[in-house]
């Protein structure tokens, strides 16, 4: 599902990553653990098309995407990779529906068909009721829900989350990594979790370690 040979990158005289490979199967849920400093977002916004490395190959799916022109590269992030950040990243002025909504719009769907798939997949996650709220007055579980809603609404064949329970109460977390791993016996996606929480790291399919921009 996605392979990564030699990858390296700097920033100015920083080098982050020192010649990454890594193979990730299909419906595999995989961490990312390391020290701060490692490289493990670095390497997670590469994995996910946000970045490029500076030398290296990138594949997903089948496809090698760090030789896609821009327009390209755009379009097939929004059909294939899903993401889900520390803080959601939720737009303040939408509610909970619009947020899930938008990169269903931004792949081509029409409004009742985006609202339509939308409330299903908050129907599953379990914040259906609070579809109509924004941001503000939702909890920070019921914020993540939704973040992961708008991740999964495309069907992306890959969903990478980058310190996802990072900033969620005890039952929360518990509550956001047992439904990765429902998502994924239910949709077959798969999953990398850049994590410092050595709980989720211990139950996922697969830790992988970095230290000084190499896996250990």
């Amino acid at each position: 599902m996605i392979r990564l040979e030699g990858i390296t990158k700097s920033f100015g005289n920083l080098q982050v990553l020192r010649g990454i490979d890594m193979e990730i199967e299909k419906g595999e849920i995989v961490s990312i653990v390391g020290p701060s400093g490692a490289g493990k977002t670095t390497l997670l916004q590469i994995m996910g098309t946000l970045d490029m490395p500076d030398s290296g190959l990138v594949m997903i799916n089948g496809t090698q995407v760090n030789k896609m022109k821009e327009k390209e590269l755009s379009a097939f992030r929004n059909k294939h990779i899903g993401f889900v950040f520390q803080f959601h990243q939720l737009l303040p002025e939408f509610t909970a529906l619009e947020n899930v909504m938008i990169p269903a719009f931004i792949a081509g769907l029409g409004q009742q068909e985006a609202k339509a798939a939308a409330t299903e997949i908050l129907d599953f996650m379990g914040p259906a009721e609070r579809a109509s709220h924004k941001p503000n007055e939702l909890s920070g579980g019921e914020k993540q829900r939704v973040a992961v809603a708008r991740a999964l609404i495309n069907h992306p064949a890959v969903v990478l989350a980058d310190e996802p329970s990072g900033s969620l109460d005890t039952h929360n977390k518990e509550e956001l990594h047992q439904l990765f791993f429902d998502l994924r016996n239910r949709l077959g996606q798969t999953f990398v979790i850049v994590t410092h929480d050595e709980g989720l790291a211990q139950i996922t399919d697969r830790t992988i370690h970095l230290k000084d921009g190499c896996v250990v």
